[in-house]
């Protein structure tokens, strides 16, 4: 086993629309580390024809379900690559008890443990409003809110001019509260898992951005002191 290294290893916790995205990429910023993503390492590993990027391939194009096994052997890839040296985030793993046993098995093995796991907590209702509100640019991809953002001219994107504007299909209110609901359930086992090991760290993320990016630097800043 290599020495134990303080690079932070942040699993970020969150329901769609809480800022997931916008907040790591604003931890890469300031402190160099990666946003790992299952979706994003799982492409790359098919497209780079790794061993489990074969095996992902193979159920995929059956039909199936990309196996624990699979994705786990996939972060593992990923986690072994120099870039994540610095520290890394992680978005959208583990999602079970089962896969965050394996994070800490596959940690373990470089020396290295989970800095903390972050919720980002949220109210229901206040989401639904929130997510149900956004629509976009159909040209430049700019966003937008019914209540929060408009753009300075009805209908005109401020950005690039364009006059097409597109609602994401799944952003109707029936259907956040749906996938809200999914989330809490699934999710639920693995917030307890972390905090009965002292490793849960709540914040809340209908707070502004600053305040929510000033939080998640000090548990960054901790880390590395």
């Amino acid at each position: 086993m290599t020495a134990t290294t303080t690079a932070p290893v942040l699993i970020l916790l969150g329901p769609p629309g809480a800022g997931k995205g916008t907040q790591a990429r604003m931890l890469e910023e300031d402190f160099g580390l990666i946003q790992l993503s299952t979706g994003d390492m799982l492409r790359a590993a098919v497209a780079a024809g790794s061993d489990a990027g074969r095996a992902a391939k193979a159920v995929m194009e059956a039909g199936g379900l990309v196996s624990d096994d699979i994705v786990t052997a996939i972060l593992a890839e990923r986690m072994a690559q120099p870039d994540t040296a610095k520290g890394v985030i992680l978005d959208g793993y583990p999602r079970t008890d089962v896969q965050a046993e394996s994070l800490g098995d596959i940690l373990a093995r470089m020396g290295r443990s989970v800095t903390a796991a972050i919720s980002l907590e949220v109210d229901d209702d206040a989401m639904v409003g929130r997510i149900a509100g956004r629509y976009t640019c159909a040209a430049c991809g700019e966003g937008y809110h019914d209540n929060f953002k408009q753009p300075s001219h009805a209908g005109v994107c401020d950005k690039c001019g364009g006059t097409a504007m597109k609602r994401r299909a799944d952003d109707k209110a029936e259907t956040v509260r749906d996938r809200l609901m999914a989330y809490h359930a699934q999710t639920a086992p693995l917030i307890a898992y972390y905090e009965g090991r002292g490793l849960l760290t709540r914040i809340d993320a209908m707070d502004d951005i600053a305040a929510v990016r000033t939080a998640l630097a000090a548990i960054v800043h901790k880390a590395t002191a």
